[in-house]
């Protein structure tokens, strides 16, 4: 079911408050994410860089790791707020994560500046890779 406006409103000014955290030493690219448990919790997380660049946590997989360290397994929506005039799409890596809680989830991609995009992770990544692949590795 896709979100309402009120469940869009709360994701993004969940996401929009926890960018404001972020540690961007490196880039000044804050991101904010919040990610809808399937029962109604939300969980936040911004991005968190580091000198060696390949250790940066996204926005994205931060949320979804509060969300597991709480015990959700199945997520129903994200939204992601950046600064860029157009909303910015999560990364390849975010979206493999995110796929893996929520392949069907709704996405609310946003700006401060107001701007939105809704999509889906079944747009974002048609095809995701899944533990059915590696379970057919093992045959």
């Amino acid at each position: 079911m896709p979100l309402d406006a009120l469940q869009q409103e709360r994701l993004v000014a969940a996401a929009t408050a926890v960018r404001a955290n972020a540690y961007v030493r490196a880039s000044g690219f804050a991101v904010g994410a919040a990610v809808l448990a399937a029962d109604g919790r939300v969980f936040v997380g911004c991005n968190v860089e580091n000198a060696s660049y390949g250790l940066t946590i996204c926005a994205e997989r931060a949320a979804v790791c509060a969300a597991v360290a709480a015990g959700v397994q199945q997520l129903v929506a994200v939204a992601v707020v950046t600064d860029l005039p157009d909303p910015a799409r999560p990364c390849g890596a975010c979206r493999q994560v995110l796929a893996e809680f929520g392949p069907g989830m709704d996405v609310v991609l946003a700006n401060r500046a107001g701007g939105r995009m809704l999509t889906s992770m079944a747009a974002l990544l048609p095809d995701p890779f899944t533990f059915a692949d590696v379970e057919r590795g093992r045959g």
